[in-house]
């Protein structure tokens, strides 16, 4: 089976859930948080995949990871999930959950990266530029700094990328010039 249709066909049952028990904000903060807690802790990953940790401990630590409680509509989906044998799409089931979160809602994630920390009001001004081309939608924003960029910044908004960085700059003459 496709690795992108397992985890949006669990997303989509268990948004709907969501909807109909009033608890989507709630989950998809839980979700958010569970994204950020696989990206920051690569054992993680492991502990979900590894076969000899027993369901449980699994359905704990994903738990903890999501601050999410027992009892709580996440704890049934994680469940049915580890019990499906599909533990190893979870975060995949978390992005594509946010993504419906945000299309539902008319939400667009915005991503700045910089080379340097850059001041409010810079970053104000790219987000002026950015509002202009959503329109009504609204806005959910990060910011971070990459210095690998060398100068300038990205920005991308629900997966559609301006580079304006020196690096990518750099790799375009760089290209030009092997030509």
């Amino acid at each position: 089976m496709n690795d992108g249709l397992i985890p949006n066909r669990y997303a989509k049952a268990l948004f709907k859930v969501a909807v109909e028990k009033a608890e989507q904000d709630t989950l998809y903060a839980q979700m958010k948080q569970l994204v950020a807690s696989f990206d920051s802790t690569p054992a993680l990953k492991a502990a979900v995949n590894n076969p000899f940790i027993a369901v449980d401990e699994k359905e704990k630590v994903l738990l903890t990871a999501a601050g999410a409680k027992k009892g709580s509509t996440l704890e049934n989906f994680i469940l049915l999930v580890i019990e499906k044998n599909r533990a190893s799409f979870l975060r995949s089931m978390a992005l594509a959950y946010l993504k419906l979160y945000r299309e539902a809602f008319g939400i667009a994630s915005v991503e700045i990266v910089t080379a340097i920390e850059m001041t409010d009001s810079e970053i104000s001004g790219i987000l002026d530029v950015v509002k202009r081309q959503l329109g009504d939608k609204k806005m959910e924003k990060t910011v971070t700094v990459d210095s690998s960029l060398i100068g300038g910044f990205t920005v991308n908004v629900d997966g559609q990328v301006l580079d304006a960085s020196i690096k990518n700059e750099l790799k375009k003459l760089r290209l030009k010039l092997l030509s």
